[in-house]
């Protein structure tokens, strides 16, 4: 994995990623390319997305692995604009319980029985994501905001 630091060398990739931050996976299409907001955890270099027999992006997947994915920590109080764009190849792989239970964990908390009905049992009708980041690009794109006076 190449790791392009573009602006602020400073940005902790880690740092970033262990946080429950929304990603866009960006598809192929032979008519347009697609994007799918999806929530994913970090784990040994990999992004791992859960795919439910709903969503159409497990199977665009399937037909092209090539894909982007695209994450932004921003805060409107500060100015903070931290972007990390990835591209690289995904894989559907077979539903990983124990992934998944930690992955929807750091969005909803670790109590099933509070979370919303569509994510209390998730079932191997499922299936994970696997991303292979090729390349990374970190930018920092924060801002100073005007001084109040």
């Amino acid at each position: 994995m190449k790791i392009i630091r573009d602006v602020g060398g400073g940005i902790d990739l880690e740092e970033v990623l262990a946080k429950p931050l929304v990603a866009h996976l960006a598809t192929v299409e032979k008519d347009c390319p697609r994007d799918s907001p999806v929530w994913f955890i970090w784990e040994n270099e990999k992004l791992w997305i859960i795919g439910t027999a709903a969503d159409s992006f497990p199977e665009r997947i399937q037909r092209n692995p090539n894909c982007a994915v695209g994450i932004v920590d921003f805060h409107s109080s500060t100015g903070q604009f931290i972007h990390i764009g990835f591209r690289g190849r995904a894989a559907v792989k077979q539903f990983n319980h124990s992934l998944a239970e930690k992955l929807i964990a750091r969005y909803l908390g670790s109590d099933p029985a509070t979370r919303d009905p569509r994510f209390q049992n998730l079932d191997d009708s499922n299936v994970l994501l696997c991303f292979t980041p090729e390349t990374v690009v970190v930018r920092d794109q924060s801002y100073r905001l005007p001084s109040v006076h």
